[in-house]
């Protein structure tokens, strides 16, 4: 199947699971995108189980202003094909901290480079992108990565400079991650 074919069967699927409701709850919350399926993740991964990883589908999906485009991109993009600069361009382009968590979760902490991302983006200034860092190296320290003492001392170091920013979702991540050091 090729690319246009598989994205045309991709949006079959999630228009045939709308969920209306769920839709409109994420939009009084505050989740605004031109367009929202309102489809769990359960089924969004199992929709993507449904297709083979593929660099073009998943770049064409995360393109669109579409929220499951945009999840279901990271579920489909093969990592041997994800370079760190594409990577980069990805995490400049996250419009929201739901997205940030999923693509972290779906993609990001999946890859070779991932703890080097991590740490490069939790230093730059934004905050986005510093969410995406302290989601990124939470979710590594769950899958088991040991850093070593001075990767350690940074990213304390980056926590407690961060600890009491404005921004709640990346205020709640670094929180997340220092209690996470502390069980270590």
């Amino acid at each position: 199947m090729d690319a246009t074919t598989t994205i045309q069967e991709i949006k079959k699927e999630l228009r045939a699971n709308m969920n209306g409701v769920a839709s409109k709850q994420m939009r009084e919350a505050g989740l605004l995108y031109h367009i929202n399926f309102g489809i769990d993740l359960p089924r969004l991964q199992q929709i993507a189980s449904e297709f083979e990883p593929n660099h073009e589908v998943a770049q064409q999906l995360w393109n669109e202003n579409v929220r499951e485009s945009k999840i279901l991109a990271g579920m489909l993009m093969p990592t041997e094909r994800f370079s760190p600069e594409l990577c980069d361009v990805w995490a400049e382009q996250i419009p929201n901290a739901e997205i940030a968590q999923m693509t972290v979760m779906n993609l990001f902490a999946r890859l070779p480079y991932a703890v080097d991302k991590a740490f490069e983006w939790m230093a730059c200034g934004s905050e986005m992108l510093q969410l995406c860092g302290f989601l990124l190296i939470g979710r590594l320290l769950i899958q088991g990565v040991l850093l070593n003492e001075r990767s350690r001392e940074e990213l304390l170091d980056q926590a407690h400079s961060l600890q009491s920013t404005p921004n709640l979702h990346l205020r709640k991540a670094v929180q997340n991650v220092m209690l996470r050091m502390e069980n270590k």
